[in-house]
């Protein structure tokens, strides 16, 4: 987690009234947001931009948005630009959300795709993990339906994200009581154990089948085997259509045939545009 350093009010104060951020440093800021991740941030999203990254230019004792790109631009360590778009990017899941795509994996998918792995082998990806709620999720339900036969199969997902944040506060798997809410209460005794006031943990069983990594979806992407389940939900919603249809052939690429690509449900694909079978609202299909 990112340490700010406590700030004096007079100092706070000065600091803020001379940040102002310029359309010809809006325009650089939102240029290198779309060049290095793809996102896509329109002339309403100025205010929000200053927002979340005032308490950055507060830390480094800068006095302008252009001071502090070209920090970014002269960092060779990377350290910045990750620390940039941490704060840039709009984390939000939570447990069993859209919840119909689990209930889908285990009476559809699973039950037609687990017979034919022959070396027990299932391959899935949680891309844009966030809080790591969703791949978590999906650990839980493997664990389930797979019950006395886990022990056979590596079942384990990998999920990624591009902000450092919310990766190191999946690692630690520690939820509220209140967001563990959602999930059946079998899962809650099962999976979880209390860790103080209304705080519970992940077990180790189900942590460490979840493979958290740092990823930018824009690189290429560098896998040697392909996937037979890819969750990208409430990612794409942040680009333009050429970005989206992009990573959506990448996507398609890196499945197998006969493997499911999982969209959030404020999300669409042109069917027109991709070689993905649509399979109903938000699932798609490699044939």
């Amino acid at each position: 987690m990112e340490r700010v350093p406590r700030l004096s009010p007079v100092f706070r104060f000065e600091v803020r009234e001379m940040l102002n951020l310029t359309d010809q440093e809006f325009r650089r800021i939102a240029d290198y947001v779309k060049t290095n991740f793809g996102i896509h941030l329109s002339k309403e999203k100025k205010m929000l931009v200053v927002g979340r990254l005032s308490q950055v230019l507060y830390m480094l004792n800068m006095r302008s948005f252009s001071e502090y790109m070209d920090y970014i631009a002269s960092d060779t360590s990377g350290e910045a630009a990750r620390l940039f778009i941490s704060r840039m990017t709009t984390n939000h899941t939570y447990f069993m959300r859209e919840a119909n795509h689990f209930y889908y994996i285990r009476d559809h998918v699973l039950p037609n795709l687990l017979p034919t792995l022959r070396k027990k082998d299932l391959r899935v990806w949680s891309a844009g993990c966030s809080t790591g709620e969703e791949a978590y999720t999906l650990a839980m339900l493997f664990d389930e339906y797979l019950g006395n036969e886990r022990s056979q199969w590596d079942a384990r997902i990998l999920a990624t994200d591009i902000s450092d944040r919310v990766l190191n506060f999946a690692l630690q798997g520690i939820y509220s009581s209140e967001a563990v809410a959602p999930l059946p209460p079998k899962w809650r005794t099962a999976y979880f154990q209390p860790v103080g006031g209304d705080k519970f943990e992940i077990v180790p069983a189900i942590k460490n089948e979840v493979i958290f990594r740092r990823f930018n979806l824009m690189d290429p992407f560098p896998f040697r085997k392909k996937f037979h389940i890819i969750f990208c939900r409430n990612v794409m919603i942040y680009f333009d259509d050429n970005t989206k249809n992009e990573l959506i052939d990448k996507f398609y690429q890196i499945l197998e045939p006969g493997g499911y690509l999982f969209i959030g449900h404020s999300e669409t694909i042109n069917r027109h545009d991709t070689k993905l079978k649509y399979v109903m609202p938000s699932v798609y299909r490699k044939v």
